[in-house]
């Protein structure tokens, strides 16, 4: 049996350039102090996980993300050790760092991905962020694409820029951005809203959809992170469950419980950072094969899906249970944009 990848969101930082509005770091908390994991703690935390992954015969890639985890004092050396022992690894951070000579460091010590954020075009994209920053992130895409480290755009949609995302697909093909995806934006208490409702958020998708096919032929691969993406698929046709699907297996959708751990600058655990207080343990002081063991068991009870459960995607979609427990705060509750009826 082939080994599976394990994928650790690793907050080495709040550390950060910007105050994006939509931030789940500094959103509704101003008097938020940046922390930073210690170069001793960084070594606990990274023999954590591969005794986790060693446990359980997965791959580990790491996303190194903050705040912007460059600006961290230890990120060189992190890398420097994923390098040395042949571990996968990509950067989820900001635009302003990075030069030739950083990108081609990067390249050279592993990097795979490198992540920036595109949330509109650029007045409302400097708006979330800060000026400045929509010009720099395109210049970045090109010096990232320049040391041979495939570039990643990401959008995160709301009410406020969902009319100019289909834009931000033109920017990304005409910079040649290797992959563009997108997804919601996650309300960071119960009773906040991102906006959107169910039939918008389907006209949306098919919007978008018609726009990947238009560049089917472009420099840049659509990745379908949105798993009512699922859904749309399964109304046109293009995607079935299979015949021989073993009953209660889980084969797609959303990775929390499955195939993924975040952990922040404090060594807390988090079964997903979008998701609101589901920290589940520190990687300092237990052991994460403990923690997937036990407190993680509450985020894999599929019967409990207030619809999901009645669905027969239930295997493959589940939409998004932060968006989810952001809205109407529960992890099982419906997805708000969710649209299928259900008898």
């Amino acid at each position: 049996m082939s080994m599976r990848y394990f994928s650790f969101q690793w907050h080495i930082t709040d550390e950060c350039d910007q105050r994006c509005k939509h931030c789940y770091i500094y959103s509704g908390n101003g008097g938020h102090v940046p922390e930073a994991m210690s170069r001793k703690d960084i070594q606990r935390v990274f023999a954590n996980c591969l005794d986790f992954c060693e446990k359980f015969g997965r791959i580990p890639h790491f996303y190194i993300t903050g705040g912007d985890p460059i600006l961290h004092p230890n990120f060189w050396e992190l890398l420097e050790t994923f390098s040395a022992q042949g571990i996968g690894f990509s950067i989820l951070g900001n635009p302003f760092h990075l030069n030739d000579d950083v990108c081609r460091r990067l390249k050279a010590l592993g990097c795979e991905k490198y992540q920036l954020s595109i949330d509109g075009l650029r007045e409302t994209h400097d708006f979330f962020r800060k000026p400045g920053s929509f010009d720099a992130t395109l210049k970045a895409i090109h010096t990232i694409n320049r040391a041979g480290i495939c570039s990643v755009i990401m959008s995160t949609v709301s009410k406020q820029n969902i009319d100019e995302i289909p834009g931000v697909i033109d920017v990304a093909v005409e910079n040649e951005a290797e992959v563009f995806s997108f997804a919601r934006y996650c309300p960071t208490h119960s009773g906040e809203s991102n906006g959107i409702t169910p039939q918008r958020y389907r006209e949306f998708l098919r919007t978008c959809d018609a726009k990947f096919r238009y560049y089917k032929d472009s420099k840049t691969y659509f990745d379908h992170k949105d798993h009512l993406w699922t859904l749309l698929d399964y109304e046109s046709g293009s995607f079935a469950p299979p015949a021989d699907a073993e009953p209660g297996k889980i084969y797609g959708g959303c990775n929390c419980g499955n195939a993924h751990l975040t952990i922040l600058p404090s060594g807390d655990v988090y079964a997903c950072r979008r998701v609101q207080d589901s920290r589940v343990g520190n990687a300092l002081t237990d052991k994460l094969s403990d923690l997937w063991l036990n407190e993680m068991e509450s985020y894999r009870e599929y019967d409990n899906f207030v619809k999901c459960s009645k669905c027969e995607l239930l295997p493959y979609c589940r939409g998004c249970p932060a968006v989810a427990k952001g809205t109407y705060g529960e992890f099982y509750a419906q997805d708000p944009q969710c649209w299928k009826e259900i008898d």
